[in-house]
């Protein structure tokens, strides 16, 4: 799957999963995907906006960790995915990544 697939995947569970109450940035390769949650509803965009959590991986990586290949806390523990803000919620981003 290419990075532009990839981000409209994410994009579409983002907006058919319930609002996050919060916001957050993924920062994949060259593209930028902002969440923000603090509404009725998640609202995506590619603006690259300050976030409660912004999180930084790799096309690769991400694809490991949707498929279940790659396990979230190691791709943490071994630098390939970098959290940056706040960590609860970045481990609350199950939904949007099944």
């Amino acid at each position: 799957m290419d990075a532009t697939a990839l981000l409209a995947q994410l994009n579409e569970q983002a907006q058919s999963t319930d609002p996050i109450g919060a916001t957050i940035k993924f920062q994949i390769d060259d593209h930028v995907v902002y969440i923000d949650g603090t509404g009725d509803s998640n609202v995506i965009s590619q603006t690259d906006e300050d976030a409660d959590c912004t999180i930084t991986t790799s096309v690769d990586t991400l694809m490991q960790l949707k498929n279940g290949d790659l396990n979230p806390m190691m791709a943490v523990m071994g630098g390939k995915v970098k959290i940056k803000g706040d960590m609860g919620l970045a481990m609350k981003l199950q939904s949007l990544l099944s």
